[in-house]
């Protein structure tokens, strides 16, 4: 009985640390994102679209041709990409105050834009 005990414990634990690590990404639209932003705050996400930026304040996004937007950081990961279609990873943020904004882990450029 204790061994079965024991490799019960032993099974649960080796399944939880399967659990644990990285969690998963969403594939989420820019348009989703948009229409859809506190659902996403805090989420892990995959979205692309084309880099733009603005000097004053400095900051930059990707938009799709709809013009849906998120804000994107660090800066000095993206700026080498200005004017690129891009497909973006990382933490997904929203709050009335500062908008929608993704905090870069992965940037894959897929195309120049037109």
């Amino acid at each position: 009985m204790v061994n079965g005990i024991k490799g019960c414990i032993l099974l649960m634990a080796l399944l939880l640390a399967g659990c644990g690590g990285e969690p998963r990404s969403s594939e989420v639209t820019l348009a989703v994102l948009a229409a859809n932003a506190e659902a996403h705050d805090g989420s892990r996400v995959v979205t692309e679209g084309v880099v733009r930026h603005f000097e004053e304040p400095l900051h930059y996004w990707i938009e799709d041709e709809d013009l849906n937007r998120v804000e994107l950081f660090p800066h000095d990961a993206i700026a080498p990409h200005l004017g690129e279609r891009v497909r973006v990873e990382g933490q997904f943020a929203f709050s009335r105050e500062e908008g929608r904004r993704l905090t870069l882990e992965r940037v894959e450029v897929l195309a120049m834009a037109d």
